[in-house]
């Protein structure tokens, strides 16, 4: 299909949304809350990060970078998903679909890149730890992050990009609350499996690759952790890297759900739901995750929420 201004005006409807007032207006309330705790929690360890000194380490770098990419990652749905379920009409312009596509999947992919980043500083720190110092300087860590940013929005474009020239059939229902690529996939009217295969490829890019890094490394890393006389030692080493390992098969499984399959695998119903987790569910979990099994950020937002209450207090 040709980018002219017919097709950039045509409209896609989303049919997932319940047609009851009443659950929509529920919908609309555990949303709200679902995304104020999102935005409450990454911003509580974005700024604990930020103003504590004994925090300005790569590990916590990296966490601090993890919660703004999903702030960014959730801000490019949830607030177009609670419009739409107190509007009658929930339709999106097939140019802001494809714009919702690519930040949604190059901001996923990011968040997947930069897990493998997070394990690859656990393994330094853990296996080479005289070296670590030298190895994870303030530049590396930056050029990691924008790395992993980079890269997830570039082949997310190179996607979006070939999804958005193929043809559309004459029906514009969209089976889901957003612009995802296997639901709008099935809106494509080509018959050739290439348009699958390049999803497949993508998805195997941010999600295969990355996922099998991780796992390589915690591999090296338990064995590691394991020629250690100390038990205490050990316990600290897998207590440090319990809570990524979480994050990681939430994030992972999830994706790998939703991207690693063919098409006619698609079901609506349980991908609406798979894609309900991955929006809402693990970018509210992981600063629960990361802060209640980690001492230090426990104690870091112990005292911003101290300091606003004396502040407070002392205002009033």
């Amino acid at each position: 299909m040709t980018w002219d201004n017919h097709s950039m005006l045509m409209e896609f409807v989303f049919l997932a949304y319940p047609k009851s007032l009443e659950l929509r207006m529920l919908c609309f309330l555990g949303v709200s809350l679902a995304y104020a705790l999102i935005i409450s929690g990454n911003i509580l360890i974005v700024v604990s990060i930020h103003t504590e000194a004994r925090l300005h380490t790569p590990m916590y770098y990296f966490l601090g970078s993890l919660s703004g990419i999903e702030l960014c990652y959730t801000a490019v749905v949830v607030p177009h998903m609670l419009v739409n379920t107190l509007q009658s009409e929930k339709t999106i312009t097939l140019l802001s679909c494809a714009t919702q596509m690519v930040f949604l999947i190059g901001l996923g992919s990011a968040d997947c890149f930069l897990l493998a980043v997070m394990a690859y500083d656990r393994y330094v720190a853990i296996c080479l730890p005289l070296q670590y110092p030298l190895i994870m300087t303030v530049t590396l860590c930056v050029r990691l992050v924008v790395a992993s940013v980079v890269t997830g929005l570039f082949l997310s474009l190179q996607l979006v990009v070939f999804i958005f020239c193929l043809p559309f059939c004459q029906n514009r229902g969209i089976e889901h609350f957003f612009c995802d690529a296997p639901p709008v996939m099935r809106l494509v009217c080509a018959k050739s499996h290439i348009h699958e295969l390049s999803v497949l490829v993508a998805a195997t890019l941010a999600i295969a690759v990355p996922f099998f890094f991780i796992a390589t490394t915690y591999a090296l890393i338990v064995a590691a952790v394991l020629k250690l006389h100390s038990a205490a030692g050990r316990r600290r080493a897998f207590n440090t890297c319990s809570s990524h390992l979480t994050v990681v098969l939430l994030q992972y499984g999830c994706c790998a759900f939703m991207y690693l399959r063919p098409n006619s695998n698609y079901h609506p119903k349980k991908d609406q739901f798979i894609s309900l987790v991955y929006i809402l569910g693990t970018p509210f979990l992981n600063p629960l995750i990361y802060t209640l099994r980690n001492n230090e950020m426990k104690g870091a937002i112990g005292k911003i929420l101290t300091r606003n209450n004396l502040s407070q207090k002392l205002i009033g």
